[in-house]
């Protein structure tokens, strides 16, 4: 097996370069396209996408949405602020997630989410600590679960990201379907239906 030495990929990047809210047009970002056999870099709008592409070409799309999945609540016995990412279903209400802060939430920590102390909307248990920050939890709620979600929680954004949305649909692609996702497929975000179909029109 060949070691992969992710340092290589680590390089500046100013905050001031950083966008903190997307375009209004989707297809109207920019685009860096770099020549493989030539190594020449040319700097286009997402909307030029379509002249890069040749007939039978490939175009493959994630359409998972992504869920409201960061929720913000308490711990049951202190009432101190605790943060949980789901990452994945494990089914019967139990979800693998990324805690904060993790080193306070041990196995057998109850936390609450909504709603007052006394009546909240959702509880979890963490069940088992996990490398890494993460917990196996176990949730408790009335309803249905996505619609909990729904209301309690939040889109999950990078840590470089500072601005939210009123707006949740713009994290999504235009052809999400599937509820599943922790995180935005970032790249399938440009896209429109109405460049979708130029693209087919490309063949």
């Amino acid at each position: 097996m060949i070691g992969l030495n992710v340092d290589a990929f680590d390089y500046p990047l100013p905050e001031r370069l950083i966008a903190q809210s997307p375009l209004p047009e989707r297809t109207a970002s920019r685009l860096l396209a770099l020549d493989r056999r030539t190594g020449a870099a040319e700097h286009l709008r997402f909307s030029d996408l379509h002249r890069l592409l040749k007939p039978g070409d490939l175009l493959v799309l994630n359409d998972t949405k992504v869920l409201p999945a960061r929720l913000v609540g308490w711990k049951a016995d202190t009432g101190a602020k605790a943060e949980l990412l789901l990452l994945r279903d494990l089914g019967g209400g139990r979800w693998e997630t990324l805690a904060r802060p993790a080193k306070r939430l041990k196995a057998g920590t109850r936390l609450l989410f909504g709603g007052r102390r006394e009546e909240p909307l959702l509880e979890a248990a963490v069940e088992r600590e996990e490398e890494e920050g993460r917990r196996i939890v176990r949730f408790r709620w009335d309803g249905v679960f996505l619609e909990v979600l729904e209301t309690l929680g939040t889109m999950p954004l990078p840590p470089y990201i500072k601005e939210t949305l009123p707006d949740r649909d713009r994290y999504q692609t235009v052809y999400a379907k599937h509820p599943g996702s922790a995180a935005a497929p970032t790249a399938g975000l440009h896209f429109t239906p109405e460049y979708l179909e130029r693209i087919r029109a490309v063949g």
